[in-house]
């Protein structure tokens, strides 16, 4: 084709400019966020496997359940309680990790996540929670490679959201 087959052709006017955003502007609240719901945290947790059992996912175990997960959006507070499979759990610490390590990746920055034990269903479970809401020893936990890798591990390929709430 040359210049010739189309000696006047039609121009536009130019759409709407996009404006271009720094990753930081939209990680930042706006008035287009949706609500979170407790349906949608339980969803992203349900997957995750427990580290003594690999091939079991922790909502399998009872370790996690659709009704111990709140959100309370005024405060931007996700809250998920996790009941381990025995009193004397010895990985206890670690689930609660994995479980405040998948939000922390998965949701907006604005979120805090509070994660604890069932009330009554540990034998140390001040002690698990104590650790768990510190941010100091969660942060140290989750750069030290071994805990990482545990983590990661139990984290690996659980993205797998329920089809009921994926957009039509």
């Amino acid at each position: 084709m040359n210049a010739e087959d189309n000696p006047n052709p039609v121009v536009y006017g130019g759409g709407q400019t996009i404006q271009f955003r720094s990753l930081q502007e939209l990680l930042e609240i706006t008035d287009l966020q949706d609500e979170l719901s407790p349906q949608e945290i339980f969803e992203s947790l349900r997957h995750l496997t427990d580290p003594e059992h690999p091939n079991l996912s922790l909502e399998q175990l009872k370790v996690v359940e659709a009704g111990h997960v709140w959100v309370n959006e005024d405060s931007n507070t996700v809250f998920v309680r996790f009941t381990p499979t025995v009193p004397t759990c010895s990985v206890a610490t670690l689930i609660g990790l994995t479980i405040k390590a998948k939000l922390l990746r998965s949701l907006p920055q604005r979120y805090k996540v509070d994660v604890e034990i069932t009330p009554g269903t540990h034998n140390t479970e001040d002690q698990v929670n104590k650790q768990l809401a510190d941010k100091e020893r969660v942060a140290a936990a989750l750069e030290n490679p071994a805990l990482r890798n545990l983590i990661n591990n139990g984290i690996a390929g659980t993205d797998r959201p329920d089809a009921t709430l994926l957009l039509a």
